[in-house]
C-alpha cells in the first residue's frame, strides 16, 4: 500500500493493520552422552520411548552415542528440548542409569 494510500485511509477512519512478520523459534538439540554404565538397550530403549525412534534408528544413534562421546536424540523448540531433557533424566535416575542427557542450540 502506497503512504498516499495509507494517509487517505487514516483520514476516513478505515482501521489498517500492520502485519508483523512471525520468526521461527530458536531450535535445539538434545544430546545423549556415552558413559561406561549405560547399557546400550536402555539407551535403545530411551530413543524409541521418548523421542519416537524406530528400532533401527535407535539403535544407529545409539551407536553414534557410543562410539563418539554423543549424539542426537531430537531437534525441538526451547521448551519441548527442556522438558525432553528433564523426563529422560528422572528416568535415568529411577532406573538406576547414570546417562547425561543435554541440550545445546541448533
Amino acid at each position: 500500500m502506497s503512504d498516499k494510500n495509507h494517509q487517505n485511509d487514516e483520514q476516513r477512519g478505515v482501521a489498517v493493520k500492520e502485519r508483523t512478520k512471525t520468526k521461527r523459534p530458536k531450535l535445539y538439540k538434545v544430546l545423549l552422552h556415552n558413559d561406561d554404565f549405560t547399557t546400550m538397550e536402555f539407551v535403545i530403549e530411551i530413543l524409541t520411548r521418548f523421542f519416537n525412534k524406530e528400532r533401527t534408528d535407535a539403535m544407529r544413534v545409539m551407536l553414534l552415542v557410543h562410539h563418539t562421546g554423543a549424539g542426537v536424540a531430537g531437534v525441538y523448540t526451547h521448551e519441548i528440548a527442556e522438558t525432553k531433557v528433564a523426563i529422560v533424566t528422572e528416568y535415568a535416575e529411577k532406573h538406576e542409569h547414570p546417562l547425561k542427557v543435554s541440550m545445546e542450540a541448533d
